[in-house]
């Protein structure tokens, strides 16, 4: 009989993104395992290296991403509704190390086929909620809403490196203020 597992994966995913937050993409299983309190063999038994871990992560996340957005909008009037989904995608953005080793991850990430579909699902996730929203927003001044989630998604996408580069500020209120620049030449 196997034992019973005393962390979950999707634990052992959040300490994955912590040392990733923490080491840049050079973190290891050990560093995953440290952030984790497991030993590195429960971390490499569970997923059996640094890539299939990070397939996981990016299998989950995308899998979660119009989920967890939709219930972030859910009962919101349409234009705080797209305001709300494209911050909760930046809560926890504070401190622009953290920030800039996870770009450089991402970087990593992109050069991988699969990691890269799996961010393409997560983008097509966020952009399928969006034109939902801005379908049901009426905002006479903007473009048709695919092409409007897509503005809004590249735009906070966007300010998310651009303040990683120059961190002057706070991220979500600079975000909060790109957003309402942009929606409200729209209405």
């Amino acid at each position: 009989m196997a034992r019973p597992r005393k962390i979950s994966d999707d634990e052992l995913m959040a300490a994955c993104g912590r040392a990733i937050g923490r080491y840049g993409p050079g973190f290891t299983l050990a560093q995953v395992a440290a952030e984790a309190g497991v030993a590195v063999g429960t971390v490499a038994g569970r997923f059996g290296s640094k890539r299939n871990l990070l397939l996981a992560m990016m299998t989950a996340g995308a899998d979660g991403m119009a989920p967890w957005l939709r219930e972030a909008a859910a009962g919101l009037a349409p234009l705080d509704a797209i305001r709300t989904t494209m911050l909760v995608s930046g809560e926890g953005v504070a401190d622009p190390a953290t920030t800039s080793n996870h770009l450089g991850q991402l970087g990593v990430d992109l050069a991988d086929p699969e990691l890269r579909a799996g961010f393409a699902r997560m983008r097509a996730g966020v952009r399928e909620v969006l034109a939902e929203l801005f379908a049901a927003a009426d905002l006479p001044g903007a473009p048709p809403p695919t092409q409007a989630a897509r503005i809004i998604a590249a735009m906070a996408h966007g300010a998310l490196m651009d303040w990683a580069l120059d961190p002057s500020g706070e991220f979500a209120e600079i975000l909060a203020t790109d957003l309402d620049a942009i929606l409200n030449t729209w209405r």
